[in-house]
């Protein structure tokens, strides 16, 4: 009779063992990615669904082989919410989803210290061109061009909330399609949702410009947490 009680008291441990053991944790969202740019650190922007204004900005960096997340902060997004960037179209309101890169950072306060990046100082002639009509369509001009209607620019320095600090998103910037949009940033949070671009408080956008470092080849991916526009798409 021993060898039966002894079976059965191993088979009731190892049934009280897995009745105890939760669900084993997701891997981290950068691992679950379809692709995170090729560095070592990734921004995460990610909305519960593309009707949502609000989400989670996280960044993340590579730690002993695995990614490891540095930071979070509560994220606004596009009065639309997100939008497919392949298709979205300008003065929609919508936040482009997909993978990102982030040529540089600029403000009108000065940078953060420990700021790594490439900072451009913003002064009473910088403007952002989003005239569909000018050679300098999506970019930043200084002074602003007369083929640049200034109804079709902003003037960055009328900005002074939400571009005191923030980091140019490459949406629709290296060649950039005409109508697609042009202006899109991860920058401080004004009023409320943004016309399109990413925003975070203010303490987490110096937070991300004193961590970020452009040899580690940080990207920003925009999505949603599930659907075509999923995160874990791009």
């Amino acid at each position: 009779m021993r060898r039966p009680l002894l079976t059965f008291a191993v088979l009731l441990t190892l049934a009280i063992g897995s009745l105890g053991a939760g669900p084993a944790d997701p891997p981290p969202l950068p691992d679950r990615m379809a692709d995170t740019g090729g560095g070592s650190q990734l921004i995460t922007a990610e909305a519960p669904d593309t009707g949502s204004t609000t989400g989670t900005v996280t960044w993340w960096e590579r730690r002993g082989g695995g990614w490891v997340a540095a930071g979070s902060a509560p994220a606004r997004f596009g009065a639309n919410g997100p939008a497919e960037g392949a298709s979205r179209e300008q003065g929609t309101s919508t936040t482009p989803t997909g993978l990102y890169d982030l040529p540089y950072a600029f403000g009108i306060e000065e940078a953060p210290t420990g700021t790594r990046y490439s900072y451009r100082k913003v002064n009473e002639d910088s403007w952002w061109c989003q005239d569909n009509a000018s050679g300098a369509y999506n970019r930043w001009v200084e002074p602003r061009p007369a083929d640049c209607r200034a109804e079709e620019a902003e003037h960055l320095v009328s900005y002074g909330t939400q571009y005191a600090r923030a980091l140019v998103i490459g949406f629709n910037y290296d060649r950039p399609v005409r109508g697609r949009g042009a202006g899109i940033f991860l920058h401080v949070n004004g009023r409320g949702a943004t016309a399109g671009c990413v925003s975070v408080p203010a303490d987490a956008m110096a937070e991300i410009l004193a961590w970020a470092d452009p040899e580690r080849d940080p990207h920003i991916a925009i999505g949603t947490s599930s659907g075509p526009t999923a995160i874990t798409r791009y």
